[in-house]
């Protein structure tokens, strides 16, 4: 399946990630003749190949020919991008990172969703940035999009509301739950849309996956930076192994003055809020207290809901947080018959070979309690079956 990482060495924004999508491979008169097919008009669209720091990209830029931007609403915008001659696909994920914008907007200025006017990323550039990148990737097949950290400057910039800090509230809103890191310089490195796209398109951060390389590209950002070329690089092609990579957040505490049943209800409360493992570990804490460590991981966005659980559950003052990598075999769930009936197994893919059919515990116990069987000749059945190729149901 083809893959793509984001390498956000100096942030990213629009304008940068259409570059870098067209340095990869993608037509520039192609992507021109779709955006003209939006009922926008009074710009231009300009590429052409330029270099940060002696490394060469591509520069694309939307100039405005009309006069000031308007202010266009939600459903203005849903109007424009309906109204082109795109697939749908690309509408709906282009409309959704409007919408989340628009959420973000309004919980920003105290309004509802529908009542934000939106000025810098409802200008016609931002559009086209936005419609423009979710149509590019249709375009190269890109399927899944990772990316690493990005980078957050620091200071001031001037907007419709007059100077605000850098992160802007609504890029730090928007990155709610994805991994930064301080960029150290005084620069704004991800604008709104740059976060917007980020959030509405990227699968997963942490490190670049095993892949094998097909094409690069390099997105050329506005501005020189004294401190590092300023780029988006993109990285595209297959799949290194049939496993595949996403980040995860590791939640840690060490509690030794806690009710055992309440570290019981907790992991039942966890668990339902999908969390993807809850474990304790026995430890030994400061005055020789025999104390308990419990380790959650859930997916980034879970970060604030886990942790709010467990602060709410009373266990413990304080958690500490990281973000690491797993690797995961693609798999499914499927019925097969058995000699108690339909069971419920996961299958798990190991490259070009049948699956790996494993017993869920739960329908297993099941069959064991009805039938009054073993649970161990279940799981023994299922093993069997494995070698001889599943029996769907």
């Amino acid at each position: 399946m083809p893959i793509a990482y984001l390498d956000c060495f100096s942030g990213v924004s629009g304008d940068m990630l259409l570059g870098c999508l067209l340095d990869a491979g993608l037509s520039p008169d192609h992507l021109k003749d779709r955006l003209k097919t939006l009922p926008l008009q009074g710009y231009r669209i300009e590429t052409r190949p330029e270099g940060r720091h002696q490394i060469f990209g591509t520069r694309f830029s939307v100039v405005l020919e009309a006069h000031p931007h308007e202010h266009r609403d939600l459903e203005t915008i849903r109007e424009i991008i309906r109204g082109g001659d795109l697939p749908e696909t690309v509408k709906e994920k282009s409309i959704a990172i409007f919408e989340r914008l628009a959420r973000v907007e309004g919980a920003i200025h105290n309004q509802r969703p529908e009542d934000v006017h939106f000025h810098e990323v409802g200008a016609v550039d931002s559009i086209i940035d936005i419609v423009g990148s979710v149509y590019a990737l249709e375009a190269l097949g890109i399927r899944q999009i990772r990316s690493g950290p990005l980078p957050l400057g620091s200071g001031f910039t001037q907007s419709a509301h007059g100077r605000i800090p850098v992160p802007s509230p609504a890029t730090l809103a928007l990155l709610k739950g994805v991994p930064v890191l301080d960029a150290g310089t005084g620069y704004e490195m991800v604008t709104p849309t740059g976060a917007a796209l980020v959030r509405g398109l990227v699968d997963g951060f942490g490190p670049m996956p095993p892949m094998r390389i097909d094409r690069i590209g390099y997105g050329v950002g506005s501005r020189d930076l004294p401190d590092r070329p300023n780029l988006l690089r993109i990285l595209i092609g297959e799949e290194g192994s049939e496993a595949t990579a996403d980040a995860v957040v590791v939640l840690e505490t060490n509690v030794d003055d806690c009710n055992p049943e309440w570290l019981g209800f907790l992991m039942e409360r966890l668990f339902d809020a999908g969390a993807l493992d809850v474990v304790f570990f026995p430890v030994q804490m400061k005055k020789n207290r025999p104390g308990v460590q419990i380790q959650v991981i859930g997916r980034p966005d879970q970060r604030d809901s886990l942790m709010a659980m467990m602060m709410e559950e009373g266990v413990t003052l304080g958690i500490r947080f990281r973000y690491s990598e797993r690797r995961v075999l693609p798999r499914s769930f499927q019925e097969v018959e058995t000699p108690w009936g339909k069971l419920r197994v996961k299958a798990v893919m190991r490259g070009e070979g049948p699956p790996l059919l494993m017993p869920e515990y739960a329908s297993c116990r099941a069959v064991a309690l009805r039938h009054h069987v073993p649970i161990r000749d279940v799981y023994q059945w299922i093993a069997c079956l494995s070698e001889e190729g599943p029996q769907p149901a």
